[in-house]
């Protein structure tokens, strides 16, 4: 099939208004006060609200002149036009097999980096950084609090710059009367955990020895599990993020979906799905706390979305589930807050998907960071047992 340029009618629309600004300023004009600059402007400005492929979104109240918006246009309409070649995918539409590959390596990384608050930092947007609640005091949890979505964004929540979430789509008091509990009647494993990165280590890990990398933390929330709580628990170690021996992660979600889905297959009793990682933060970030008199690593619970605010939904990773992984997180969040409070930092919400279309509780875990000691984190996992069992069983 020839390859070819697929060039959607609002990108079209933008380019002709972008190409009239330029000639208005080079004819001396002041064209954001015509018709057409207005119009431009309002374009862009409302792309959060319409998700316009073909504009970007321009912080509210700022103020860009012609040139500004020639210049910041230029870079930043993401897509105006769409590569399209021969190869097809199951699961891409019409991005090409580059830009589904360049989608999987964000998920690969994205969710990893923080700042020197120990906050989640995306890109270089500043407003992605969040502080870390940590006064080891409960917030207000009742309903009519949880009820309020910009209570709920205030404080237990990061949206991530490059995605946006409604109030109807994060609405406290629907996603904490979801019956989060597991059928206890039937035999098999509930819980499967697993790790996308196994290869991730900590500050007193040992080389080659993984009962101190994120896999012998693994073992041990698992054995918590089965012994402690008894809850039939699975520990998947497999390996996705070395290629030939090397370590590479662009394509660790990729290669871990059919193991996870061929698990699932073989064990029909599994309801919990837990993708385990540890944080990457800057080398002077300390993500601990003390419960029960002991250094504990800090976690944070993270949801994808499968939605940009440049191009909306992502109809290539859609995710059935997204509510159920959303009623999940706030209630393993609830419950920490409650009983562990400081224990955990707020929930990350990003585009993309991150293989958390399995189950209707699945949950993606950033326990601790690189920084943090093997002993932090297995205290840490004291912890997330017992708010599993909080919340799983009551």
């Amino acid at each position: 099939m020839k390859k070819r340029w697929r060039i959607n009618r609002i990108g079209i629309g933008v380019i002709l208004l972008l190409l009239t600004v330029y000639g208005s300023v080079q004819a001396g004009f002041h064209p954001v006060d015509s018709v057409g600059g207005q119009l431009a402007k309002a374009l862009l400005g409302n792309s959060e609200k319409m998700f316009l492929p073909g504009a970007f979104y321009i912080e509210s109240g700022a103020e860009l002149s012609a040139a500004d918006l020639l210049a910041e246009g230029i870079g930043l309409l993401a897509p105006i036009g769409t590569y399209v070649d021969g190869q097809e995918s199951e699961e891409t539409d019409v991005e090409d097999a580059a830009t589904f590959q360049m989608i999987l390596a964000q998920q690969a990384g994205d969710e990893n980096e923080v700042g020197a608050d120990g906050s989640l930092v995306s890109g270089t947007d500043d407003s992605a950084r969040t502080a870390i609640h940590t006064s080891g005091t409960p917030i207000d949890t009742s309903i009519e609090k949880m009820s309020s979505f910009d209570y709920l964004i205030g404080n237990f929540y990061t949206v991530d710059s490059t995605t946006m979430i409604r109030p109807n789509e994060l609405n406290g008091a629907e996603l904490l009367s979801k019956d989060m509990k597991i059928d206890q009647g039937t035999e098999g494993p509930k819980i499967l955990v697993y790790h996308t990165h196994s290869q991730e280590m900590f500050a007193d890990s040992v080389e080659g020895d993984a009962s101190t990398s994120i896999v012998g933390i693994g073992d041990y929330l698992t054995a918590l599990l089965n012994d402690t709580y008894q809850i039939p628990t699975i520990h998947h170690t497999g390996v996705y993020d070395l290629i030939d021996g090397k370590l590479d992660r662009s394509l660790a979600y990729d290669l871990a979906k059919p193991d996870i889905q061929k698990i699932l297959e073989e064990n029909p009793s599994i309801e919990v799905v837990i993708d385990l990682h540890r944080d990457g933060v800057n080398e002077g970030t300390h993500l601990v706390t003390e419960v029960n008199g002991k250094p504990t690593a800090q976690i944070m619970f993270f949801n994808g979305l499968s939605k940009t605010r440049a191009n909306g939904e992502i109809d290539y990773l859609a995710n059935p589930y997204i509510q159920d992984n959303l009623a999940f997180s706030l209630q393993m969040q609830v419950a920490a807050n409650n009983e562990y409070p400081g224990f955990t930092r707020r929930i990350y919400l990003r585009g993309y998907r991150y293989n958390m279309h399995f189950k209707p509780r699945s949950l993606l875990v950033e326990a601790g960071a690189q920084t943090n000691t093997v002993e932090e984190m297995r205290n840490a996992m004291e912890v997330l047992a017992d708010l599993l069992h909080t919340v799983l069983v009551g």
